[in-house]
């Protein structure tokens, strides 16, 4: 069980409520949350009435534990909104994260900046630091990277995504990055999930490849538990024992999140498969089961990429694909037709209700 505290008690109103719960026989933690101290109830208090923790003078919520993951499954997805567009909505613009897999130079990842915007994107996606399971692959070229993904975003007005690996890569990439990716290798790194709790910036967090769904929704549990209530859970792909794609991409885990938890849930259709040719109808079908948006790898010359070529569009083929999910999109949702969404202001980067 957890308790959410009203705003503003002082040190000495937390220590009461504590004292109370161990009158009741109840150990206890108390956590600071994005707006609220949280205070988490060790033991089974399920027999006990519901009106003994409502009724304790300071407790504003009693959030019921019977899952692993309470603060996934209460929290309501509405706290951010990214480049304009409500993540927890799927309405007339899903949101659309698309670049290339790795910035490989100025030019290039300003050009891909600018063409992605043109091409409907809502912010831009390409990797600094590059985990690869190959320590002689390209790992990306670090710091400089983050120089240009600031500058091209800065000049287009959009958002930038883009993964960090450590704690150590997270200060140094704080003030580049608009939005922190957790890459699938990374779900499990616990230390890192914390350290980006404490950040009050978006968090785009990627399924392992051999996570289950309850690993998964922990992980985003990790992020909540220290405050960040922003995060956005992407669906990857699997790894299973199919060979003729990359992975298999798990359109069955979007729909499960979607009864589970109202965080956003998007889709990376293009790590899903592999295959560039598959990563359009695989994006509808996946705007088609419920997901809230897409993150696409794109590069101007996919030919030429440095990494992932095989499964990264064109420009031009991601317009078509936004043009196909957002037409799928006003057909589930026909209602949310009627009202466009914000228009976006080139200084609109990330935007954060303040509470």
């Amino acid at each position: 069980m957890i308790l959410v505290l009203k705003k503003g008690l002082d040190q000495r109103r937390i220590d009461d409520v504590r004292e109370r719960l161990q009158q009741l026989g109840l150990a206890s933690e108390s956590a600071q949350g994005f707006d609220h101290m949280l205070v988490i109830v060790a033991g089974d208090a399920s027999t006990m009435p519901a009106h003994l923790f409502t009724q304790i003078e300071g407790v504003q919520k009693v959030i019921n534990v019977s899952a692993r993951c309470p603060l996934v499954l209460s929290t309501t997805g509405d706290n951010f909104a990214l480049a304009g567009q409500a993540t927890g909505l799927v309405s007339e613009l899903p949101l659309i994260i698309a670049g290339p897999c790795s910035v490989e130079s100025e030019e290039q990842i300003l050009e891909t900046a600018q063409a992605v915007k043109q091409a409907g994107a809502h912010a831009l996606r390409g990797g600094a630091f590059k985990p690869r399971t190959n320590p002689y692959d390209f790992r990306g070229l670090g710091d400089q990277a983050l120089v240009f993904l600031a500058n091209a975003g800065r000049l287009t007005g959009l958002p930038v995504v883009s993964e960090v690996m450590s704690a150590e890569q997270l200060g140094r990439a704080h003030d580049y990055i608009d939005v922190f990716q957790v890459g699938a290798r990374n779900m499990y790194n616990y230390e890192l999930l914390k350290e980006l709790g404490q950040t009050r910036k978006p968090i785009l967090l990627k399924r392992a490849m051999s996570a289950t769904i309850d690993e998964f929704l922990q992980a985003a549990e990790y992020i909540l538990l220290e405050g960040n209530l922003q995060v956005i859970l992407c669906e990857r792909g699997i790894r299973t024992f199919e060979t003729r794609t990359r992975n298999t991409l798990d359109l069955n885990a979007v729909a499960l999140l979607k009864t589970l938890t109202k965080l956003p849930v998007i889709v990376d259709p293009s790590h899903g498969t592999g295959r560039s040719n598959l990563v359009r109808p695989l994006a509808n079908a996946a705007i088609a089961c419920g997901a809230d948006g897409l993150m696409i790898e794109t590069h101007c010359r996919p030919a030429t990429s440095i990494s992932d070529a095989d499964q990264a569009v064109t420009p031009d083929q991601l317009g078509e694909i936004i043009s196909q999910v957002k037409a799928i999109a006003r057909l589930l949702q026909p209602q949310a037709s009627s009202s466009a969404p914000p228009a976006v202001q080139p200084e609109q980067k990330v935007l954060i209700r303040q509470h």
